[in-house]
């Protein structure tokens, strides 16, 4: 065996400590690792520059795994990552989340069973490489059909889920640490505002329709208020200030499978009090005319005197009127020739935002009005605004322009004119 010379290798180059070469030309580095287990690490190339024996497979030459093994001894990081798989992390990292809606903990699940049936999950976590982690991403879109804003939830778990194990010393990179758009397509559709003429001609539809007239009103309120459905689900006849006209808002209505619950406002923002214009104050007016008079109120989390009821005479959750949107729309479609798109109650929430954006709202105020957290989210509603926006805002811009100059001149003709009398006067 060539190696019997001792500390050098078939090249005559002199070997470090734990690094031997075997007969058949592979070099190999024996180490003590952090906790204390004796381990082995194999290449056919000593650096870099050495070539690979014809048919053998390559991996890192063997003193850059020794350098990333020391590094990671010296910075007591755990080796193999603690023989955690993915979704043991996973599981370990959302155990570490309490407090949470009850919505959160259902994404969490969601995750969960995923990675229990997907071979990903069972991946060792100092095995997977940011190479890894796209590829799983781009097989969920392109093979499993999975849409971009789902696979931007499960990696929304998946990749805190990694830092953690960063912080806890089991890995040094997070390979969830990039760009999503990067590699995948974003397929989700555009929330688009309908225009005031859409809206007109669907709240008219269903003012005069025999069936959904039922829910004018607040349909009505969700155009003109811009409210979160669960925020308007969740709205109570104590809520309610008719004398002031004003809407408090500080808890929304949810359901999360069977479970139906009283939840705080979806951001500290949420949580807000709105005054009623004349419109709005006269739909609660018939809302509250029309509520049924029951002899014993369903509660919910302590919470009575909800506004809607089903047929079951339980509080209405955001999937009735969901429901009653799409069938509506589909009605008109059905008997019109000129189509609506789609109208959901975030649409109404969208379009109220939009329509408030066109008229020239103060943007800080705007923000308030629809519980938006971040002055971002409010001001990317001003970036949907189209050439039709514009041009009409030009005009309006010229519009007053003109009425401006015009005021001018007749203030400089009455000086004239005032100039000229008080000449007279003196001679």
């Amino acid at each position: 065996m060539f190696n019997e010379r001792k500390g050098r290798d078939n090249k005559n180059r002199i070997l470090r400590t734990g690094e031997s070469q075997e007969a058949d030309g592979r070099y190999k580095f024996r180490y003590i690792d952090a906790n204390g287990k004796r381990k082995s690490v194999y290449s056919w190339r000593l650096v870099a520059t050495d070539s690979i024996p014809a048919g053998k497979r390559d991996n890192a030459p063997l003193r850059e795994q020794e350098k990333t093994i020391n590094r990671d001894i010296d910075d007591s990081i755990v080796p193999d990552g603690g023989g955690m798989t993915v979704l043991q992390l996973v599981k370990k990292y959302t155990a570490t989340k309490t407090g949470v809606k009850h919505t959160t903990k259902a994404g969490y699940g969601t995750v969960i069973n995923l990675l229990e049936k997907d071979t990903f999950g069972a991946r060792r976590i100092d095995k997977v490489r940011l190479s890894d982690a796209k590829e799983w991403l781009i097989r969920l879109q392109q093979v499993d059909k999975k849409s971009f804003s789902t696979i931007h939830t499960i990696r929304g778990v998946v990749r805190p889920a990694f830092k953690l194990a960063v912080d806890d010393d089991l890995l040094r990179k997070n390979p969830f640490e990039f760009q999503m758009v990067s590699v995948l397509i974003n397929d989700t559709a555009t929330r688009e505002a309908i225009t005031r003429k859409q809206e007109r001609t669907f709240l008219d539809f269903i003012k005069n329709d025999s069936h959904y007239c039922r829910y004018y009103d607040g349909m009505y309120i969700l155009f003109k208020t811009g409210m979160r459905i669960s925020e308007f689900t969740g709205l109570t006849v104590h809520d309610l200030d008719m004398e002031n006209r004003t809407i408090n808002i500080d808890h929304q209505l949810q359901k999360t499978g069977t479970l139906v619950y009283i939840d705080t406002t979806k951001t500290y923002a949420g949580t807000r009090v709105i005054p009623m214009q004349d419109d709005v104050y006269e739909a609660f007016e018939r809302i509250l005319a029309r509520r049924p008079k029951l002899k014993v109120e369903p509660m919910i989390d302590g919470y009575s005197g909800f506004l809607w009821f089903d047929k079951d005479g339980k509080p209405m959750v955001a999937m009735h009127w969901e429901k009653y949107f799409q069938h509506a729309v589909e009605k008109y479609n059905r008997i019109y020739r000129v189509q609506l798109p789609k109208i959901t109650p975030h649409v109404c929430r969208h379009t109220y935002c939009s329509n408030m954006a066109k008229s020239g709202m103060n943007p800080k105020v705007l923000q308030y009005l629809m519980g938006h957290s971040d002055i971002s989210v409010t001001l990317n509603t001003y970036t949907h605004l189209k050439l039709d926006d514009a041009k009409e805002e030009m005009e309006k811009l010229a519009l007053k322009a003109a009425d401006a100059e015009e005021e001018m001149e007749k203030l400089g003709v009455k000086e004239n004119e005032h100039s000229v009398i008080k000449l007279r006067q003196s001679s």
